[in-house]
């Protein structure tokens, strides 16, 4: 068999990335960098010529999109402002099977009226714990919180003004979806928020998210935040149980905000729905 010719330069060119393409490499390639070796108050720490060797890409295509690496690095904080990494972003769906499980586990909670603030706490006790050590674990979440510290040392202008933009958008799609997340379990276990607070979930989620990052910000220098447990039961449970510092905090904001929905009537049939509910594999999208 005749053997092929070897390939030559021609062939093994690689192809011409388009600006586009470009451009998300080296963002990419910047924003695993400023991951792996944290936000300062500037840049500086991250080498322009690195990430284009990163990225992959040449350096005339970059020196085309961005003429001066001053430039490139503007639309690096505007990019980390978007929140827009899988970790910030993504769905957590063992956070949703812990929720369901810890509702289901006590059903029989939900004919009490007591019982069924408790069951709240129960919910949130295991979730603040879990959120907390997602954001305290997570180099993404700790550029995205520092990036909120640092951004005021930029001089005032377009891209102060523009980093401020997106991190606004950012918290508040952020904040749209913790506050959607608090609203579904509470209707579905009859409870509504206190009218006489004119509060709403948005409201709640900013406080239990403020909260949270504090913790995380505090962790480093304090850390029986993230290590200390107390058996207590500060929400009139059936038993006591074991509580973090971030679950006991994000409880205590969370239910001094929720009361018992009068409208909720509840008979076996009702419960037997949040059942159902619970096991449908389209909760909580639906």
């Amino acid at each position: 068999m005749t053997e092929p010719p070897p390939s030559t330069g021609l062939t093994r060119r690689r192809r011409r990335l388009s600006d586009e393409e470009t451009g998300q490499r080296m963002l990419q390639a910047a924003l695993a960098m400023v991951n792996a070796a944290g936000l300062t108050v500037s840049l500086d720490h991250i080498s322009f010529e690195d990430v284009i060797r990163d990225a992959g890409v040449s350096r005339s295509a970059v020196y085309r999109r961005w003429p001066y690496k001053d430039l490139f690095f503007s639309d690096l904080l505007i990019e980390l402002a978007k929140g827009a990494s899988p970790a910030i972003l993504g769905a957590n769906p063992e956070a949703v099977n812990a929720v369901k499980r810890v509702i289901l586990d006590r059903l029989d909670w939900l004919v009490t009226p007591r019982l069924r603030r408790a069951l709240a706490a129960e919910v949130l006790r295991t979730g603040a714990l879990s959120e907390f050590e997602i954001f305290h674990g997570s180099p993404e979440w700790r550029t995205y919180f520092a990036l909120h510290s640092t951004f005021r040392s930029l001089n005032d202008g377009e891209l102060r003004d523009e980093v401020q933009r997106s991190l606004s958008e950012s918290e508040r799609i952020l904040i749209a979806g913790v506050a959607m997340a608090y609203e579904r379990v509470t209707t579905l276990i009859g409870l509504r928020l206190r009218p006489e607070l004119g509060a709403t979930f948005d409201t709640v989620a900013s406080l239990a998210s403020a909260t949270i990052r504090g913790l995380v910000l505090m962790a480093p220098a304090n850390p029986d935040i993230a290590t200390q447990r107390f058996h207590a039961n500060p929400f009139d449970a059936p038993e006591a149980a074991e509580w973090s510092q971030p679950a006991l905090g994000i409880a205590t904001i969370v239910l001094s905000f929720l009361e018992n929905d009068p409208a909720v009537k509840w008979t076996d049939n009702r419960v037997a729905e949040v059942r159902e509910t619970l096991t449908s594999e389209s909760w909580p999208e639906t």
